[in-house]
């Protein structure tokens, strides 16, 4: 039972349907996953259980505690990597919403020595740029899955204080204060994956100017509160299509 759960019922279909507008704005397929900070609870993190994220109802989410372990015996089988969602809620306190995807756009520049920083002003928040997590560098040949708190906090680690993270041969990770800027967050950051390849291919080798760093940093106030407003359209969209 999810602590508070009558209470919170507003709140787990919004969960839910960040994982159903992740899935139909083309972030994650039948794989990925977003969490959510337990509101009452910040020792805890909220995350469905073990399924493609376009079939994510309210009642298939699940309490978690920091050490990725879920807080009632029989709760169902979870993702193999919810210690991505772990570690970094364990790292950084000021993240309360964490996706994870394979979203197809983004994985390129974590395998090419190209910067994945800001484009255009919606994706502000990578002004800093991204890190790129290499597994192989601490646990060197494995199945690329984040399968334990040992990598979970490596990732995390290697996040710092970053928004986002390459994850090399295997996907990313976006993060925010709220579930909603996470959302925004992983949606726009495939977006500007795929500007950035773009103007790459048109720059034919001349430089590519994108957002500076104060540029940037004056942009990403406003995306947090104006830019919502694509938050409410894709929520409103789920709603047309569940009731919930």
């Amino acid at each position: 039972m999810i602590t508070n759960a009558v209470q919170l019922r507003p709140v787990l279909a919004d969960l839910a349907a960040a994982s159903r507008i992740l899935a139909a704005r083309g972030v994650v397929d039948g794989f990925g996953h977003v969490s959510m900070r337990h509101p009452d609870r910040p020792d805890r993190f909220l995350l469905s259980r073990s399924l493609a994220p376009a079939m994510v109802t309210p009642d298939d989410i699940v309490e978690y505690g920091l050490d990725g372990e879920a807080i009632e015996t029989d709760a169902p089988k979870g993702f193999l990597e919810r210690y991505i969602h772990s570690s970094i809620y364990a790292a950084r306190p000021d993240i309360a919403g964490v996706v994870h995807s394979h979203s197809p756009s983004m994985i390129p520049f974590g395998l090419v020595d190209v910067p994945f920083d800001a484009m255009f002003h919606n994706a502000a928040f990578l002004g800093g740029g991204a890190p790129c997590f290499d597994i192989a560098e601490g646990f060197g040949a494995t199945d690329m899955l984040i399968c334990d708190c040992a990598k979970g906090d490596a990732l995390a680690g290697r996040l710092g204080s970053h928004d986002v993270c390459l994850m090399r041969g295997h996907g990313s990770v976006a993060c925010g204060p709220t579930l909603q800027i996470a959302v925004f967050r992983a949606v726009y950051a495939e977006v500007n994956a795929r500007i950035k390849t773009q103007a790459v291919t048109l720059a034919g080798g001349a430089p590519v100017v994108g957002l500076s760093v104060g540029e940037a940093a004056f942009a990403d106030g406003p995306n947090r509160t104006a830019g919502m407003r694509a938050w409410d359209l894709w929520r409103h969209e789920i709603r047309e299509v569940t009731g919930w």
